[in-house]
């Protein structure tokens, strides 16, 4: 099946948000739809010649217009408002400032087909040639966090060029108005049980002092930051343990309690840990605790718990006994 086929059978649009690059906007458009004719453009309150350029193509796609910059992350959600109200049902979107190469579309769009209601990531080759180390360094911070907060290992969770299964979606409220929003959504997606996934995609820096970018180093990295602690206090007292204890069916219980692949070390440290965390002094916290922190530590999670009990009602005199 040819890709544009492709674009229309799975209710597919590109949705190119775009924030004064009018040197390289009419490009990225334009090579875009030698594969469909379902774009999207949202012109974030551009002070630049976009709007001219916008004219041009009037008849030729859909554009979503702000009056002032309201930022990535709410230009990329009101391009997904407007992609529903036309009926479809995922999103590529693609930057406009050249750095994507939509010769990447039809490889992107062949992995969806293959695994649908899937959020797949661009994964750009970070280690070549001309890449910013500023963006080499922000990429690799931004994974090790993703893996922290979801237990998924990605090669490239800061790439915008990305396939959104916007119609599940629209059931998950974002709080992330700017460019962090790129990072809440992989972290939330993944906590609703939608797979989160990467494909190999080409990437081009411009020499410095040509390329223009948005990012403001200090202020953007401080969003991050607060955005990633917030993430982390959500994923380890409640996502963690909620997935956990969804595990706890009598089957994967008895799976959980066979210890003949663990190591006496490890089963005596989760026995420790276990009874550490049942005596610390933070109660109504000691298992959520616990159970996060087994995590990390990579744990026998259901002796940590076991042990962790040892402070309940009818061990606490013995507790006593043992400190007087």
């Amino acid at each position: 099946m040819a890709v544009s086929d492709l674009f229309e059978a799975l209710k597919i649009c590109v949705i190119i948000p775009t924030y004064n690059n009018d040197k390289t906007l009419a490009n990225v458009i334009d090579r875009v739809r030698v594969f469909t004719n379902n774009v999207i453009v949202v012109n974030d309150g551009a002070t630049d010649n976009t709007s001219q350029i916008l004219k041009d193509y009037l008849l030729a796609l859909h554009i979503v217009t702000h009056k002032v910059n309201k930022g990535k992350g709410r230009a990329l959600q009101n391009g997904f408002v407007k992609a529903l109200e036309l009926g479809f049902e995922y999103a590529i979107t693609i930057d406009s400032d050249g750095q994507h190469f939509p010769e990447d579309l039809p490889q992107l769009v062949s992995r969806l087909a293959n695994e649908p209601n899937s959020l797949i990531i661009g994964a750009r080759n970070m280690s070549q040639e001309g890449v910013p180390g500023g963006s080499s360094f922000g990429n690799r911070f931004s994974n090790f966090w993703f893996w922290v907060e979801t237990g998924i290992r990605l090669p490239d969770t800061q790439s915008g060029y990305r396939v959104y299964p916007i119609k599940l979606f629209s059931k998950i409220k974002f709080f992330s108005p700017k460019f962090e929003y790129e990072i809440e959504v992989p972290v939330r997606a993944a906590w609703k049980g939608i797979p989160v996934i990467s494909e190999p995609v080409q990437v081009k820096y411009e020499q410095e002092g040509e390329r223009v970018t948005h990012f403001r180093p200090f202020m953007d990295f401080f969003r991050i930051s607060v955005l990633n602690t917030i993430l982390c206090t959500i994923a380890f007292a409640y996502i963690k343990p909620r997935d956990f204890i969804k595990q706890l069916s009598w089957k994967n219980l008895k799976a959980m309690l066979v210890f003949t692949e663990e190591g006496n070390f490890k089963l005596a440290a989760s026995v420790g840990f276990g009874v550490f965390m049942g005596i610390v002094p933070i109660w109504g916290y000691q298992l959520i605790v616990a159970i996060a922190l087994a995590y990390v530590f990579k744990l026998h999670k259901p002796l940590v718990i076991l042990a962790a009990n040892i402070s309940i009602p009818p061990m606490i005199p013995f507790i006593i006994l043992e400190v007087f």
